[in-house]
């Protein structure tokens, strides 16, 4: 059992298969639903706070490659332009960007724009969270009513 948990704390934290991948493969190993859920969230948000406090700094070295860097400027630039038009309605265009469970969506792609859009921690993390608690519920619930299982 210890192994199963293991396992949905850590594909919950891979990026693009989140949450959306760790809940199905933890019910289908037949771990409970309130353990799954939080085992998926709390392996969803463990790297998230170190993404958003560290990867402008990534980012901002990679983009000073002139080969290479081209895409990682790109993706600062983006940031910079959207920001202006975004400020108001941040809080809730993060949560729910964060919150529809599809492949580009989630914790991950939240932190990059964050840290694109230079949030503070403080700033984008209670929204990436509320996020993600609602991707949580709406996973679990399509999970409940379809009895998705992958094994």
């Amino acid at each position: 059992m210890l192994l199963n948990c293991l396992w949905v704390l850590l594909i919950s934290m891979v990026p693009v298969i989140e949450l959306r991948g760790a809940i199905p493969v933890g019910l289908s190993l037949g771990l409970s639903y309130p353990l799954t859920i939080t085992l998926a969230i709390i392996g969803n948000l463990l790297p998230i706070p170190f993404a958003i406090v560290y990867g402008r700094r990534v980012l901002e070295y990679f983009a000073k490659f002139p080969r290479f860097g081209k895409l990682f400027r790109w993706i600062l630039s983006l940031g910079e332009k959207k920001v202006a038009k975004m400020k108001k309605t941040l809080f809730v265009g993060l949560w729910l960007f964060v919150a529809i469970p599809l492949p580009g969506t989630g914790a991950w792609t939240g932190a990059l724009i964050a840290l694109t859009l230079k949030l503070k921690l403080r700033e984008s993390f209670p929204a990436i969270v509320l996020g993600v608690l609602t991707a949580a519920a709406i996973v679990s619930v399509l999970s409940f009513v379809f009895q998705i299982t992958l094994f």
